[in-house]
């Protein structure tokens, strides 16, 4: 893919995935666009091989989220997530082994780190 091209669909998921946060509880929504933010980022370097990992896991995760926003518009309860296969959690190194962890703690608090609320919301 040539540079312009790839910049291109890594900034069209990028801005995709975030849009699709949106459909997302509150305080879901900033620790997922924080995390988004924070890969995005770190992966500007990677070698031509871990982007094309990091492009297909990430077009993956808007895939699901994409589906489960549509699935949930007709209903009123929100499901998101899914979860992982042996095989995928095999395929991941320590340190994404610990990131998810660290994800998955944050994200299943009960007192969240973030204390969000909606414009409007009194606190």
């Amino acid at each position: 893919m040539a540079p312009a091209a790839h910049v291109s669909a890594v900034r069209s998921l990028y801005k995709r995935i975030l849009l699709l946060h949106r459909f997302m509880p509150i305080d879901l929504r900033a620790l997922g666009d924080q995390y988004v933010k924070d890969e995005f980022r770190r992966h500007k370097t990677a070698s031509a091989e871990e982007v094309t990992r990091f492009m297909a896991e990430w077009q993956n995760y808007k895939d699901t989220l994409q589906t489960q926003v549509l699935e949930a518009a007709g209903n009123k309860k929100l499901v998101f997530g899914c979860d992982l296969s042996e095989e995928k959690l095999k395929d991941l190194q320590d340190e994404q082994i610990g990131q998810l962890y660290e994800l998955m703690l944050e994200s299943t608090k009960p007192n969240r780190q973030f204390d969000i609320q909606e414009e409007g919301t009194p606190k």
